[in-house]
């Protein structure tokens, strides 16, 4: 394990989705009540299966800005079902898009352990914050659904920026915000590229979640579940 220098340390940056907030979970349980509404008979497994990698590929897109949120909205739909050779139309499909993000901050479980971690790092005095590529008007709804807005004292979203991480504007704004510089600052997140390589970028630094099991670099300091975030501060 890579020690994390804690000295000077005032203030954790964290990731929302597949960070602290059971992405995976609650987006199935959004698609059971969408697939319901609109009469979509789909085997629930074989359907995550397909659009998990399409999902995580066009989150990438739009982070390049290579699509913008309508095209990520579509798109990911469109391919998925797709392979199972359903068509619908544009405005069906813009429907669907809209459903599964209204129904998505209805459930908020949380990954084990987040709830006792945010609880550890506030008594410790550390000031915590949130950076997140997600859709803004959803975010703050997950943060106050699942109780843990109060636990942080700033958030930051790519789209009040008007660009994702990794791009440094979203860190700096970050920073400035939370009223804080990188060298007292760690970031915590899922996504290497993002959350990991952005912030250290602006000379933060890192704690990767390796939520997708991938193999990261070895020198990076890294966790594979929530809790171990307490063996860092």
């Amino acid at each position: 394990m890579i020690i994390m220098n804690r000295g000077n340390i005032t203030d954790i940056f964290f990731d929302l989705d597949h960070t602290l907030w059971d992405f995976d979970r609650n987006s199935r349980l959004a698609f059971h009540r969408v697939f319901n509404q609109y009469g979509i008979t789909i085997n629930m497994d074989e359907f995550i299966e397909i659009y998990e990698p399409i999902n995580f590929q066009y989150w990438k897109l739009y982070r390049e800005e290579r699509i913008d949120k309508l095209g990520l909205r579509r798109g990911r739909f469109q391919d998925a079902f797709q392979f199972f050779r359903i068509r619908f139309s544009i405005e069906e499909i813009d429907a669907l898009a809209g459903s599964y993000i209204d129904e998505l901050p209805k459930d908020n479980h949380l990954l084990t352990g987040t709830i006792d971690v945010l609880t550890y790092l506030s008594e410790r005095k550390y000031k915590l914050h949130i950076i997140t590529n997600g859709f803004e008007e959803v975010q703050y709804l997950k943060l106050k659904n699942s109780n843990i807005d109060s636990y942080f004292d700033t958030v930051t979203t790519s789209e009040e920026v008007g660009v994702k991480k990794p791009n440094r504007l979203v860190f700096e704004r970050a920073l400035q915000k939370a009223n804080t510089t990188p060298a007292k600052s760690v970031m915590i997140g899922d996504t290497f590229e993002a959350d990991i390589l952005g912030a250290e970028a602006v000379g933060m630094q890192t704690l990767f979640y390796n939520y997708r099991k991938v193999n990261p670099p070895i020198d990076y300091r890294m966790i594979n579940e929530i809790p171990e975030i307490k063996n860092f501060f």
